[in-house]
């Protein structure tokens, strides 16, 4: 699975609330979570993820909350994918759980705003096509690329158990 779009960057500790306001967890809607994604730190994340983005982070990306609505507005903010140098294992769970692929990698300082970027999240590989250097990252194991593949865990479980 290869992955393209342009880089947004942000930094260390970014926690649930910075992804998605707790005053927001009533929207059910996904794509009404999505307009209100990043609000707190940059108020036109979502025009800038409008495209297709990679999201670019430091350490501890998603710490804080359990909240499943915080991958669910960046998947539906548009972010492609998620590449940090360590995620809150909670978040990194419920992306997997959601369908939103993530890599850890530690790349920021290799990484510009505005980079286009093509992350082979089967191995690994990050490539910054904008500087024509490839960087390593951590590949997803096996079982997590199939419940990303099928859109998430519920619809992962629905086709193992040939319900779709």
């Amino acid at each position: 699975m290869k992955i393209r779009g342009k880089a947004l960057i942000y930094g260390d500790n970014i926690d649930t609330d910075i992804i998605i306001p707790g005053r927001y967890l009533v929207l059910q809607d996904p794509d009404e979570l999505a307009k209100h994604a990043m609000e707190g730190i940059d108020p036109d994340f979502p025009k800038k993820a409008r495209e297709g983005v990679i999201l670019v982070a430091g350490k501890n990306f998603g710490c804080g909350s359990s909240r499943e609505e915080a991958p669910v507005a960046l998947k539906h903010a548009n972010v492609k994918c998620v590449i940090a140098e360590s995620f809150a294992r909670i978040f990194y769970r419920n992306a997997i759980n959601i369908g939103l692929p993530i890599v850890e990698a530690a790349i920021k300082g290799s990484v510009e705003e505005g980079d286009e970027l093509m992350v082979d999240v089967v191995n690994g590989v990050i490539e910054n096509q904008s500087k024509g250097i490839k960087l390593k990252g951590n590949p997803l194991p096996p079982l997590a690329l199939e419940i990303i593949n099928a859109g998430g865990l519920t619809r992962y479980i629905r086709k193992k158990l040939g319900l779709e």
